[in-house]
């Protein structure tokens, strides 16, 4: 099949099963709209063997090369298909498991990952370890055949919906060398989950509390003690080809906000002209790089520059959208907390730069790792 044919498939597809009601639907700051409909929509997508595009063949994807992956995120995000439910399953675990798990793990998990039967969330961050998971705290003990868990993950991103978790725990020992990967079942009685309001009144992060939660002893990811190098690999694999698709995203809501200024007249202001000019050659460069580093090996370096030019750039127009809007952007629509697209941009893009990796943390990786310069010198 040609590139163009394979395009054409997915295209059909998209445009007789993206309905009016799932259009648009979800994503940052809007996980809550529609969820099981989009849970339904992605099993839909499963069965007709458009998850998991990028697997191996023999774990149960396509096999696909980057070309079509970019195809699929381009024409997903350009059919305006609804947010997806399964892309921590699919994008982090899947892959992880693909590359360090052992056979047993990948028999047990990936089919049902791939199906979209089971769901899944990051235990990494915690109330003091955030950036620095080095500093994980949250413990887990050995007892007999099962792993029993204590402590706390917070900023856990669908963990009220999750099945699984994968926690980065610490086993023993000190700092890196203490820390192991487990795969923890979320529906048990020693695992409660607390949504976190966030700035645009919605809910999608959550702490997560252990109390004496458990998990099967070969449910360890990697060897015991090496969680700190599955965990990287992890964050390897987070930033894919997925991110040409948010890219598309990024084009249509600077599209909107370009529109937005010619309806107001915000655009005869040479500062709002410049500054739409250079979002628009800054959404440029991040796509050129973005695909110039996905032809190459992942690495979390070049993920760190990916999330850098990303979230400085989403999070700078939602600060242009409210300058487009002026003073009227800054009532809410309704009560008790309505707002509009340009609000919810602005509000929830001040969290870009800080969830997935803070940007403090990427520039550090980036000096060190990329530039070879001396620790503390990124600022």
């Amino acid at each position: 099949m040609r590139d163009d044919d394979f395009r054409s498939e997915i295209r059909e597809w998209l445009a007789a099963n993206v309905t009016p009601e799932l259009r648009g639907v979800g994503g940052p700051g809007r996980e809550h709209e529609a969820f099981e409909g989009r849970l339904a929509f992605n099993r839909r997508l499963a069965a007709a063997g458009w998850t998991c595009l990028a697997w191996p063949q023999e774990y149960g994807g396509r096999g696909a090369p980057l070309a079509r992956q970019v195809i699929f995120h381009e024409e997903y995000a350009r059919a305006g298909a609804p947010a997806r439910v399964d892309h921590i399953g699919e994008t982090l675990v899947g892959p992880t498991l693909i590359a360090f798990g052992t056979p047993e793990q990948q028999r047990r998990f990936l089919p049902r990952i791939a199906s979209v039967e089971d769901l899944w969330c990051q235990g990494y961050s915690e109330p003091g370890a955030g950036s620095d998971l080095a500093a994980v705290s949250t413990k887990a003990r050995l007892d007999g055949d099962r792993w029993v868990l204590g402590g706390q993950k917070t900023w856990t991103s669908l963990a009220h919906v999750a099945d699984w978790c994968f926690v980065l725990a610490r086993t023993g020992g000190e700092r890196h060398a203490g820390l192991s990967y487990l795969l923890v079942p979320m529906r048990q009685p020693g695992v409660t989950v607390r949504p976190i309001r966030q700035l645009t009144g919605t809910s999608e992060f959550n702490e997560v509390f252990f109390d004496d939660a458990y998990t099967e002893r070969d449910l360890v990811v990697g060897e015991v003690g090496e969680g700190w190098r599955v965990a990287m690999g992890t964050l390897a694999f987070e930033r894919g080809a997925a991110t040409v698709g948010q890219q598309i995203g990024f084009q249509r809501e600077w599209d909107a906000v370009a529109a937005l200024a010619r309806r107001t007249g915000a655009d005869t202001d040479p500062l709002i002209r410049d500054r739409l000019t250079r979002a628009w050659i800054g959404l440029s460069v991040l796509r050129s790089h973005t695909l110039r580093a996905l032809a190459g090996e992942p690495s979390p370096q070049d993920a760190s520059v990916v999330k850098v030019l990303w979230s400085r750039w989403h999070r700078g127009l939602g600060e242009l959208a409210m300058e487009v809007r002026g003073a009227a952007g800054t009532v809410a629509r309704g009560e008790p907390y309505d707002l509009d697209e340009w609000q919810r941009l602005f509000l929830f893009s001040r969290a870009d730069t800080i969830y997935g990796g803070s940007d403090e943390i990427q520039r550090n990786i980036i000096a060190t790792r990329v530039l070879g310069l001396p620790k503390g010198t990124s600022r």
